[in-house]
């Protein structure tokens, strides 16, 4: 790979890749992707972590960007709406629920560093090494939460053809003396700026809707209903429905995403759409382990809920 300002090559005599940019002398690097030779590099981006690795990140151009489906050849099965949330990380429109990314070994590890790191002496080299310690803790959070969402961002990208997703206000929420450490932990912003390129990478339809009531409102009939965060089912008055909180909260997500795209599927109601109401349960541990969270598998009988 070569350019005006950057250049990729194999060091035979060392046995090394090289990266070299212009008025800076040439890094010994270890290539993790490939850059096709037909790619035009537009940037490349030298960071430093606080563990003291750096990486160099380069920014191609996409010239083969795939065209989208019209909106209204879009089938009812490829569509999905998702529903984001702390006890269940993501409940989709599928009938699926996928679990929160279990990261409490890594927070006590960390907390234990932390620990250890204020007991030195501020500046020492004890300290330096310590420090290194806590950073590296932080990076492995960093990257296994990275690593869930980008998996999981991807299934969505590549099984639908339209994703409709909340558009939620996590800073507000951060702020919020509630939850506070989990919405944090949730890093739900991330998960749908990665949903956003991918769906455009897969020539998928995206759309961010309002969330406020999705949860309250029947999918049903429209109806809304107040609900504590306890109450975890939703049983509407005037209709009957009955349904998963979050699985109903995902139809609405849906059915807001058609409506804003100007799509007639909007006034469908989950039973004349034959969207289903069990739900299989799949653990974030499935995600990473396999790299899709293989949701199309029909679930059993110890993983339905009511």
């Amino acid at each position: 790979m070569k350019n005006g300002f950057a250049a990729l090559e194999f060091d035979k005599k060392n046995g090394q890749t090289v990266l070299s940019l212009s008025k800076l002398t040439d890094i010994p690097i270890e290539c993790h992707r490939d850059i096709p030779d037909e790619e035009t590099v537009k940037e490349v981006t030298i960071k430093k972590e606080p563990t003291g690795e750096r990486y160099a990140s380069f920014a191609v151009d996409d010239k083969d960007e795939p065209s989208k489906p019209s909106l209204e050849d879009v089938d009812a099965d490829d569509m999905v709406g998702i529903d984001v949330g702390i006890l269940k990380y993501a409940h989709d429109t599928d009938g699926t629920a996928v679990g929160s990314l279990d990261l409490s070994d890594e927070r006590d590890r960390l907390e234990r560093e932390q620990r250890k790191l204020s007991r030195k002496e501020h500046g020492s080299n004890n300290w330096e090494k310590q420090r290194q310690h806590v950073a590296e803790c932080h990076q492995q959070i960093k990257r296994k939460r990275r690593d869930f969402l980008h998996k999981l961002s991807n299934y969505y990208a590549q099984e639908y053809e339209l994703v409709a997703v909340e558009d939620l206000n996590v800073k507000g929420m951060i702020e919020s003396p509630r939850n506070s450490r989990n919405t944090a932990s949730a890093a739900w912003n991330t998960f749908t700026d990665l949903l956003e390129y991918k769906c455009k990478r897969e020539g998928a339809h995206f759309v961010e809707i309002d969330p406020d009531g999705t949860t309250k409102e029947c999918a049903q009939c429209g109806v809304k209903t107040e609900k504590p965060l306890w109450v975890r089912e939703h049983s509407c008055p005037a209709c009957g429905f009955e349904a998963d909180r979050d699985a109903n909260a995902a139809w609405n997500v849906l059915s807001r995403g058609l409506t804003d795209l100007g799509v007639g599927h909007s006034e469908l109601t989950p039973v004349e759409t034959a969207l289903p109401v069990d739900t299989a349960v799949v653990s974030a541990k499935r995600v990473v382990e396999t790299g899709s969270p293989c949701l199309k598998e029909p679930p059993t009988a110890a993983s339905r809920q009511g």
